[in-house]
């Protein structure tokens, strides 16, 4: 025997999963302290991927020279590199200077207490847009041989660290989405399975006045695709209050000196996690009701 209105006998299903709205609440919750997990991981790659984008394109240098450089010596120097194709800007400085913008920087009296003398005088050097890194080991290249040129500092070897720390994180990432999939199937099955047993009553109710397995389950995988959206968007919430409250210690001059400011998630990420959450509810709803009801 059939029903005579199957819209009715879904809403009636769907009205009672509202009467169990602690066991929801707890599982959200529970899955967003999972989400949010996997979301800080990718806010943490995304601002570290803006970093090493950033240096990766700052184009700048700086050519320490020896004690034994002479001012003619300098002024060659800064004049060749003047003339040299691809450089935007040239900086000679001093010892002293070099000790002000430290101990000034630092505000430490121990830096502070030393000579000049102890710091060594530079050129900085900055590049256009147009020089790659390839060019810029180049000319790295060939100021070390200069005989007044002590080293040259490229910046980047702090690339290259900071995009092993990346991979680094994308596998951390990676592995967290594994942990947040068994969170996910684990949570909402446990609560779907709980949700079925206190409804054991009605659901025999409807498979005896002819209702199908299928649709039987699928008010439990509408429930479960909810909790999995409800825990991400409220794991995002949760990050982005995190967020506001970082972001607005951040101190300006390390942003200056990384040049870079922290961002949030972008919007497709956010919409990706949110989807992600509602197709794992999902599953795992009808994953876990599969062999209850005999979909």
């Amino acid at each position: 025997m059939q029903t005579k209105d199957p819209t009715y006998r879904f809403l009636g299903t769907w009205r009672a999963g509202r009467r169990d709205w602690q066991l929801h609440a707890v599982s959200v919750f529970s899955l967003a302290v999972a989400f949010v997990c996997l979301a800080t991981a990718m806010l943490v790659i995304t601002n570290l991927a803006a970093v090493r984008d950033r240096w990766s394109r700052a184009g700048r240098a700086t050519v320490y020279l020896k004690d034994d450089t002479t001012p003619d010596d300098v002024a060659a120097l800064v004049k060749a590199l003047e003339a040299t194709s691809g450089v935007a800007r040239v900086r000679f400085v001093s010892r002293e200077n070099a000790r002000d913008e430290i101990v000034s920087a630092g505000g430490d009296d121990a830096l502070a207490a030393l000579p000049a003398e102890a710091f060594p005088s530079s050129v900085e050097l900055a590049f256009a847009d147009s020089v790659d890194d390839q060019m810029l080991s180049v000319i790295a290249l060939k100021l070390r041989a200069l005989g007044s040129v002590d080293t040259v500092e490229t910046y980047q070897r702090w690339t290259e660290k900071l995009s092993l720390f990346l991979e680094g994180g994308v596998t951390a990432s990676i592995f967290l989405s594994l942990v947040v999939f068994g969170a996910v199937v684990s949570v909402v099955g446990s609560t779907m399975r709980l949700l079925l047993e206190q409804r054991k009553l009605e659901v025999e109710v409807l498979k005896l006045v002819g209702a199908t397995s299928s649709f039987v389950s699928r008010p439990f995988v509408v429930e479960g695709a909810v909790q999995g959206i409800a825990g991400a968007a409220a794991a995002i919430l949760m990050l982005g209050i995190l967020y506001s409250i970082v972001r607005g210690r951040f101190d300006e001059q390390l942003g200056t000196l990384l040049g870079v400011r922290p961002t949030f998630l972008p919007l497709s990420g956010m919409a990706v996690m949110v989807a992600v959450g509602g197709l794992l509810g999902a599953s795992a709803a009808w994953l876990s009701l599969r062999k209850a009801v005999r979909i």
